[in-house]
């Protein structure tokens, strides 16, 4: 460790002699010392022996920048925490960083960043909706609405629908946010039939014959996905 002023003052021979030494010394080993060298120049580097932190000055030499943590016991080299990645041009582009869980589950930020797989799974578990059937307490992520079509046809998740027989529509008492959704017909009888028309407050059925017969709506299920 040494640091110096980095300049040569004009004195006798064996003291300019050590002051060359203990000026190169400190630029061999990066100015470093557990506290910024007393004389300062632009773009000067310094190693932080107490942070353990590699620093440059700033150009207007009023500030250091950090470069990377040096973890001396593992002797490597470490990336700070919220480095951010640029262009060229010095353009932000992303963040080497952890961004709070919140961020990740509102979805919207813009920031490319690192993310850690819980951090997936709980933006994941925020945005995709889903409901909790009435057979168990778990939410089926993904799945919008369910219901048994005929009858006192129901539907988890606060929706309700019923069953038209004449106009073959099954109708969401509470509109969906959206139409871009897919409805699954499920049953010994949902082959004979098919969802069409998807809208916020419903969807329309169309039902095959057999035999003149038609099937009877209480033999099949609908799920509505996302």
């Amino acid at each position: 460790m040494s640091q110096n002023d980095l300049v040569i003052s004009n004195q006798t021979f064996p003291a300019t002699r050590a002051d060359i030494t203990s000026a190169l010394q400190a630029l061999g080993s990066t100015n470093s010392g557990p506290s910024a060298p007393s004389t300062t120049y632009a773009n000067m580097m310094w190693y932080d022996t107490t942070a353990n932190i590699l620093k440059i000055r700033s150009e207007a030499n009023d500030g250091w920048i950090s470069i990377g943590y040096l973890h001396q016991g593992e002797n490597q080299f470490h990336i700070l925490d919220d480095t951010y990645v640029a262009d060229a041009s010095g353009v932000h582009t992303g963040l080497l960083g952890d961004q709070s869980t919140a961020t990740w589950q509102a979805g919207t930020g813009t920031t490319e960043s690192l993310v850690s797989p819980a951090k997936v799974l709980a933006a994941i578990e925020a945005n995709v909706e889903g409901i909790t059937h009435t057979s168990g307490s778990a939410p089926y992520y993904g799945v919008r609405a369910w219901g048994k079509v005929g009858g006192n046809a129901k539907v988890d998740g606060g929706n309700f629908a019923s069953w038209n027989t004449s106009t073959n529509t099954v109708t969401f008492a509470t509109a969906m946010p959206h139409d871009d959704y897919a409805v699954v017909l499920n049953g010994p009888s949902a082959g004979n039939c098919w969802a069409t028309a998807m809208t916020t407050t419903g969807f329309g059925v169309n039902q095959r014959s057999s035999g003149g017969n038609y099937i009877d709506p209480n033999d099949f299920e609908f799920i509505v996905v996302c």
